[in-house]
């Protein structure tokens, strides 16, 4: 009886620790941009509708376009357009934004700072 605990408590620990592992996020570093009109727009002239699709503007208008806000600062991530489809698609999970960061975004002009995790990013307003 003794010998099955120590093994379960073994076997808890190496899963536990081997979990821990593979859904390690390392932070890469951040970015502050502000989420100006030109933001809400895409390159073509459309509305954008969504706070992921804003966020992935500004760095498309950073890097490809050279339109940039005085507040926006530059960022090694993500300079091509499938950085930046991946930036989008990390920004769409859960847990990316909060919903008040998300409404904050469409519906004004916030700063904004950019977590960048080596698998998701974390957005959060630093003024509305």
């Amino acid at each position: 009886m003794k010998t099955s605990k120590t093994v379960t408590v073994a076997g808890l620990l190496l899963a536990s620790l081997l979990g821990g592992a593979a859904h390690a996020d390392d932070m890469l570093g951040s970015y502050v941009a502000r989420i100006s009109d030109r933001d809400h727009q895409a390159s073509d002239g459309y509305a954008l509708d969504g706070a992921a699709q804003m966020v992935r503007q500004d760095r498309a208008n950073w890097h490809k376009f050279h339109r940039r806000d005085s507040d926006d600062e530059g960022d090694a991530w993500f300079r091509t357009n499938d950085q930046r489809a991946d930036l989008q698609r990390m920004l769409e999970r859960p847990g990316a934004m909060s919903s008040s960061t998300k409404r904050a975004i469409v519906n004004g002009e916030p700063l904004i700072q950019v977590d960048v995790y080596e698998n998701s990013v974390r957005v959060s307003i630093l003024e509305n």
